[in-house]
């Protein structure tokens, strides 16, 4: 039988105890249910399911009226206040749903209260308990716009209380947004405040202060030029100082915040000294055992994504090796799997030399084993890796990527629960399906290709379209034996209506596949004949209305495929282009042909030329169709076209023209 004070812990008796009039007794729960919930998700679920916070939160709300209305100031009172911000703060500490139920609970107002009192355990108390909820997304949004919020944040910086300081660097982090916001906290002189804190403050002070000058420097190069200059002193030679700190956060803080300039102001930080410093240290914090470690490889990510120069400098400092041999240790924390996944796939995303590399070291079985982890954040990243490793001729005819080992799991993540999921199985499977070797089959024993025209049906315009660009890339230079299987799961009809499917991202998926099927023999023109005509009736349609350059890139293109064709083909053509053009109607292909796109420019000029081939027993009458439409007008106006492509089709248009007389 379990004892008296087993019972006493259990959180309902805690609850009751927190009801009682007597302070002491009170105290001593409040301290009690802090002590079980600290570090602990399943108890903190165990006192929200009860109502714990709401209890905790009204003996805060009732402990400060006392305090104001009686001006008291007692002993009892004040460990109250103390005990039920930290309890609180405790609540909110990392964990969403308790941050929730602070806020839900009505705490929040009277949090900030505490910082007005004058008792400095109760002030720290409050401030401590008020980072802990801006360390969330859930926290309420700052306006900085305000004058008296903004007099407000400049006493919590000017504090001595390093928790006080740091609520003001929290709330910067957590609400700075927009430009507006960044160049008011500049005016107000929050920088030179947070400069101070860098130079002169604590730890902890050192740190907040590098999360909000990163924050406020993010996308703002005026405010880092401005920063950067004489007037606040040398505030950039004291963050680069920072990133070789024997501490192992605030070298992560100060190199990510060194990372948002650098991106920000690409003429900043400009030293390959500097920029291989950055590299060594993130790489050298990937072996920190704890959240640091977790963080290090997104800051890697950020400092190195979209940059060859980056990728280069941390080939040579063997990022793939270490990358890789941390994922060799396996049992890691879902964060840094996912971290390493995504630093994996930044390194490979332009070099040849990254990804011979990454192959040669059999990283992809590593990667090919996180598309089956629990979390799903580690599969994503892990699509995300192979699609990244796949944007690559040379691997993917050398044959690496279409087999059972890698297919399998990512058609099996296409039934994900998780839409994101699905749409990053897909993005890596668009790649693979290209494949340059005979082995496109593997892909439709594996049910792939059958899973794809299901998702091209999803009620998600995202997977809608992704799904459409596999299918699209899976019959790029297909044989028609393939093209047949893919049509006939997909069906003219649905074609069809995904091509005036309401997302544009659809519609252009939908007339690349179209384009992608009707290149080639003249047997795959057909398809767009299926059922009267319906695909070819459908194109029509949406180049008439065409909202966007690439849906009549890729349906002109597709037109263009149809036009090599015999003159039936052609003449279908020709119709499209004129069914819906009256006597007041100017032709699409005029505003085409007058487009800033060149690649618009481009496909309307090469359905011209299909379709006036010299060798065309009609080519005559279609041209003086096109002559009475105003088109070859608009052609021989584009003889000095600026691209260059353009320029020689062009040319092939009107010398085609001159062989019927055509001056």
């Amino acid at each position: 039988m379990p004892s008296a004070t087993v019972n006493n812990h259990r959180p309902s008796e805690l609850l009751s105890r927190l009801a009682s009039a007597e302070p002491e007794v009170k105290v001593r729960a409040l301290r009690e249910v802090k002590n079980q919930i600290i570090g602990n998700r399943t108890k903190k679920l165990s006192f929200l399911k009860i109502g714990a916070v709401p209890a905790i939160a009204g003996i805060l709300a009732d402990s400060t009226d006392d305090v104001i209305e009686t001006n008291c100031n007692n002993n009892n009172i004040n460990n109250i206040l103390v005990q039920s911000a930290a309890t609180l703060g405790s609540f909110a500490c990392g964990f969403d749903a308790g941050v929730q139920a602070v806020l839900d609970a009505g705490a929040f107002p009277n949090l900030l209260r505490l910082l007005a009192n004058s008792n400095e355990k109760v002030v720290d108390a409050g401030a401590r308990a008020l980072r802990m909820i801006y360390q969330s997304k859930l926290a309420p949004k700052y306006d900085f716009l305000q004058q008296k919020n903004m007099e407000f944040l400049i006493s919590l910086l000017n504090s001595e209380n390093e928790n006080i300081s740091g609520l003001g660097a929290s709330i910067i982090t957590h609400s700075c947004e927009t430009s507006l916001e960044q160049k008011a906290l500049f005016d107000a002189g929050i920088l030179r405040k947070l400069n101070n804190l860098l130079e002169g403050g604590s730890l902890s002070q050192r740190d907040a202060s590098l999360e909000s000058l990163a924050t406020i420097f993010k996308n703002n190069p005026d405010v880092i030029s401005k920063f950067s200059g004489p007037e606040i002193g040398r505030p950039l030679s004291s963050v680069i100082d920072l990133a070789k700190d024997r501490y192992p956060r605030t070298r992560l803080l100060a190199c990510m915040c060194l990372i948002v300039i650098r991106n920000t102001s690409p003429h900043f930080l400009k030293d390959i000294g500097i920029k291989t410093k950055l590299i060594h240290i993130l790489l050298e914090l990937l072996d920190d055992p704890g959240q640091v470690g977790d963080e290090a490889p997104f800051a890697f990510s950020s400092l190195i994504a979209l940059k060859e120069d980056l990728q280069k400098l941390a080939l040579e400092a063997n990022a793939i090796d270490k990358l890789h041999h941390h994922l060799q240790k396996g049992l890691l924390h879902p964060r840094r799997y996912e971290g390493i996944l995504l630093a994996l796939a930044d390194m490979c995303s332009k070099l040849e030399s990254c990804r011979s590399k990454f192959l040669s070291l059999q990283v992809l079985n590593l990667v090919t084993d996180a598309l089956t982890d629990g979390s799903a954040n580690v599969r994503i990243a892990a699509c995300i890796c192979l699609k990244s490793v796949t944007r690559s001729i040379k691997t993917l005819s050398a044959g690496y990527f279409m087999n059972e080992i890698i297919v399998i799991p990512l058609v099996q993540l296409f039934l994900d629960p998780s839409t994101s999921v699905q749409v990053a199985a897909l993005g890596a499977i668009s790649n693979i399906v290209v494949d340059f070797t005979t082995r496109k089959s593997i892909f439709v024993q594996c049910g792939g290709m059958k899973q794809l025209v299901q998702l091209a049906k999803s009620m998600e315009s995202a997977v809608r379209s992704n799904a459409l660009w596999a299918l699209k890339n899976f019959v790029f230079l297909a044989d028609n034996r393939l093209k047949e299987g893919v049509f006939s799961e997909l069906t003219a009809s649905l074609l069809s209506s995904l091509i005036c499917d309401p997302e544009p991202s659809v519609q252009d998926q939908a007339l690349a596949l179209v384009r992608n099927l009707v290149d080639g023999c003249i047997n795959s023109i057909e398809f767009v004949f299926a059922e009267d005509g319906l695909i070819l009736g459908a194109i029509g349609r949406q180049l008439q209305s065409a909202s966007k350059a690439e849906i009549g890139i890729q349906g002109m293109y597709a037109l263009c495929n149809v036009a090599s064709g015999n003159e039936f083909h052609k003449e279908a053509v020709m119709h499209q282009l004129f069914a819906l053009m009256g006597d007041k109607n100017q032709s699409f292909m005029i505003k085409f042909l007058q487009s800033n796109d060149s690649q618009l420019r481009m496909a309307t000029v090469w359905t011209i030329v299909n379709l006036t081939c010299p060798s065309s027993p009609g080519a005559s009458g279609r041209l003086e169709k096109l002559h009475n439409a105003g088109i070859v007008s608009q052609i021989k106006t584009m003889v000095n076209d600026p691209c260059v492509d353009v320029k020689l089709r062009v040319r092939t248009v009107l010398g085609q023209s001159m062989a019927f007389g055509d001056n």
